[in-house]
């Protein structure tokens, strides 16, 4: 993403917050934006993975979604866990249940969906 500007939708669905929360953010100065020459609001790539914390735990993939989980169902060596994600859609991802229990995964806590290819990781 070196040198890419996102317009502050962008931005802002990219970071999980209102455009009305990135607005906020920029006149309080929490968020470094620059400015078109229609005034309009640009987010350089750099701030947004700087906001999420950058890329977590070496993962490339840039389709993240945050939400809550809803529910984790476990059976024998793998948990399905349902995500409620803040964009309007549900993801479901089948994964280990290792990976379930190590993330600690309960009902009402945020957690975020990363999609990559046909395959989706649960990550918090």
């Amino acid at each position: 993403m070196n040198g890419r500007k996102l317009s502050a939708g962008e931005a802002a669905r990219a970071l999980g917050i209102s455009l009305d929360t990135l607005r906020r953010w920029d006149r309080q100065g929490r968020i470094q934006v620059e400015r078109d020459s229609a005034n309009r609001r640009l987010v350089p790539a750099e701030e947004v993975e700087r906001l999420l914390g950058g890329e977590r735990h070496g993962l490339s993939a840039r389709n993240r979604f945050r939400g809550v989980v809803r529910e984790v169902k476990v059976e024998g060596l793998l948990a399905q866990v349902e995500l409620d994600v803040t964009e309007p859609a549900r993801l479901v991802a089948v994964i280990t249940r290792e990976s379930a229990e190590e993330l600690g995964l309960k009902p009402g806590m945020s957690a975020a969906a990363v999609v990559k290819a046909t395959s989706m990781m649960i990550d918090r």
